[in-house]
């Protein structure tokens, strides 16, 4: 999509903390900038964060379909909303693919890039879905709704179902997130977003050949045993962008901010005082 064919701007709802310099944190697929909070709520203390809900997910509720490029005119939109002319963004899978996006085609936007469980070119390779997974993973998910991180769940029914591709460090601690913020937005993700996704998917979505135009500095972070969106392909990605540095966390999958979040957070203020610069010279925000 060119940007002399445009469509319209959707509206977005946001969430909005902190002062400074201002970081746009994208969440994934399903997702709500409610589960940005492992990023947003420790980044406000010295940042502007913002966390919308992306288009046909969570209060961002529509009733047309739309496509995958249609998000880049909405956080365009959002940004000049709030007099933001460049921010740092964060993406988390889908975000990062949409954060990939924005430094392509709005390059001075875009002071850096941190990536997390993302590729240019996404594959996965998760083993074939049984009833029992689904069985499983209804249960598990809907007893720790009612009772997160409760220990004989994880046990007993969370290590049986899908949740072991998504995270391999089944603690209370991850399983209290899923709770909070991941239920929650499985059922506020509208078909509408199902289907755009769908059909990138379908038409084969890879942008690594675009990856040598993003100049700024990026963190690549990835899970060893993510399936959904392999390390290796979040590692290719790494490698094609001109100024990255890459990060593989062992024993951790796609939800690893959730894993692993002390960690996450450390590593992220390592990279920002490396770079400085990418929080630098907003003329908005």
């Amino acid at each position: 999509m060119t940007e002399d064919s445009r469509p319209t701007p959707f509206p977005l709802a946001v969430e909005v903390l902190g002062d400074g310099f201002p970081i746009l944190c994208l969440h994934g697929h399903p997702g709500t900038s409610q589960c940005m909070g492992v990023f947003t709520h420790f980044l406000s203390q010295n940042y502007k964060t913002l966390s919308p809900d992306l288009r046909g997910y969570g209060r961002s509720k529509t009733r047309a379909a739309f496509d995958m490029g249609d998000h880049l005119q909405d956080l365009i939109q959002l940004l000049d909303q709030h007099g933001i002319q460049k921010c740092l963004i964060l993406g988390w899978s889908l975000g990062g693919i949409l954060a990939m996006e924005l430094a392509i085609r709005y390059p001075r936007r875009v002071s850096g890039l941190i990536l997390i469980a993302t590729a240019a070119y996404p594959r996965s390779n998760h083993p074939p879905i049984t009833w029992q997974d689904n069985l499983f993973t209804g249960l598990a998910g809907i007893i720790n709704w009612i009772r997160p991180g409760w220990r004989w769940n994880i046990n007993t029914l969370g290590r049986r179902s899908l949740l072991r591709h998504l995270m391999v460090q089944q603690t209370p601690q991850s399983y209290k997130y899923l709770g909070r913020y991941a239920v929650p937005a499985f059922i506020r993700t509208s078909r509408h977003a199902q289907g755009a996704l769908n059909q990138a998917l379908r038409q084969g979505y890879n942008q690594e050949g675009q990856l040598r135009h993003i100049q700024c500095p990026c963190l690549v972070l990835a899970g060893e045993q993510d399936r959904h969106i392999t390390a290796t392909a979040s590692k290719a990605t790494a490698d094609l962008l001109p100024h990255s540095e890459w990060i593989c966390y062992q024993q951790t999958a796609h939800l690893l901010p959730w894993e692993i979040p002390d960690r996450i957070q450390q590593d992220l203020l390592i990279w920002l005082k490396k770079y400085p610069k990418v929080t630098l010279n907003s003329t908005g925000g």
